[in-house]
């Protein structure tokens, strides 16, 4: 099951998984590109395909969505709890509080939602793996990230709880934690602004979302009793939250 799975590192995860022969449960605001991926990928693919379209911060939604799965999909083996976004880049006395309630309703109450939604299918089996994407700015504060970075280091703090907790039941939790990613990641946090989201990644080549798919399905490839527990991932010409080395 892959949250936010309509676009960017989401969408990228969920067509890696599917290459591989996995069926998906795919989530996503967007219901009209849920069904077109539906409907692309079990024809290219030869899998089944599983659409729950809800937002994430929506509780009522989280849990009916996600207790009306048919019987045969109910084994989830894995969890990827990629819905998240930012939105903004302003000094914090200048911030929209709007934004800091929409970064925090999404990167880390809809990641607990569907956590605890979707748990009790993993903990009666004694198997699962739930992978949280985070990001750099959840290990490292940056100037103007003040709401952004701190919905991260949330998500870094439950990811490292779940794992204690979990524990008992033999749940793999992981933390993928991407430096600079270029999708419409940029363009939502910069409201539309095609040129400021551009220029974020100018000078340098910033990872891809396939690069990151590609670290999340090893991840989710190894043995069981192998868990990677905390990963953090840049492209070589970025080496922190705002050390870039940029081409001339």
């Amino acid at each position: 099951m892959i949250t936010g799975a309509t676009a960017g590192i989401g969408k990228a995860c969920a067509e890696k998984f599917a290459a591989a022969g996995y069926n998906l449960i795919l989530n996503g605001r967007r219901n009209d590109r849920l069904k077109d991926l539906q409907s692309e990928w079990q024809k290219k693919y030869n899998i089944k395909i599983h659409i729950l379209p809800f937002d994430v911060q929506n509780r009522q939604e989280v849990f009916d969505a996600i207790h009306s799965l048919p019987v045969e999909w109910q084994s989830i083996d894995i969890l990827i709890n990629n819905a998240g976004l930012a939105l903004g880049r302003d000094s914090f006395e200048n911030a929209d509080i709007d934004d800091w309630n929409t970064m925090l309703h999404t990167n880390v109450e809809g990641l607990l939602y569907v956590s605890r939604a979707v748990l009790p299918l993993m903990t009666t089996r004694k198997k699962g793996h739930i992978i949280n994407i985070g990001s750099i700015a959840g290990k490292e504060v940056y100037e103007n990230g003040n709401v952004y970075c701190a919905s991260k280091f949330a998500v870094d703090a439950i990811t490292k709880s779940m794992r204690i907790d979990l524990l008992k039941y033999g749940i793999k939790v992981t933390g993928i934690h991407p430096g600079a990613v270029e999708t419409e990641f940029s363009i939502v946090r910069f409201k539309g602004d095609n040129q400021k989201a551009t220029a974020a990644y100018t000078g340098y080549t910033p990872l891809s979302a396939e690069d990151v798919a590609e670290t999340v399905f090893f991840t989710a490839s190894l043995p069981a009793h192998v868990c990677i527990n905390d990963l953090s991932i840049t492209c070589t010409q970025q080496a922190g939250t705002y050390y870039f080395h940029k081409n001339q």
